[in-house]
């Protein structure tokens, strides 16, 4: 797999995580002994990022910052998207010009 292709895989993988876990944390923040959840992620040397999905011991509501989170996983899940959409499009036109 080419580097651009797993790149943005990987980046599509970690936006999905955060949508996954901002959801949550809405769905749930009027149960008393929920923990919240919170994904970091890690720039791998090889390319292309890895999120790792955590617990956090928050105090209140925090719904204006998970609304801002879906936003930007948003965002970053299309514009991986659209990279991914691009590689496999500059691929294709390769083949073409080769066979």
């Amino acid at each position: 797999m080419s580097i651009g292709l797993s790149t943005a895989l990987s980046g599509i993988s970690v936006a999905n995580e955060r949508l996954r876990a901002s959801a949550s944390n809405i769905a749930n923040s009027g149960v008393s002994d929920f923990r919240r959840q919170q994904v970091e992620a890690q720039t791998l040397e090889s390319g292309g990022v890895k999120g790792q999905l955590r617990q956090v011991n928050a105090v209140g509501n925090a719904a204006e910052a998970d609304m801002a989170t879906q936003k930007t996983a948003t965002y970053a899940f299309v514009a991986n998207l659209r990279v991914l959409q691009t590689q496999l499009q500059a691929s294709g036109t390769l083949l073409d010009i080769h066979a």
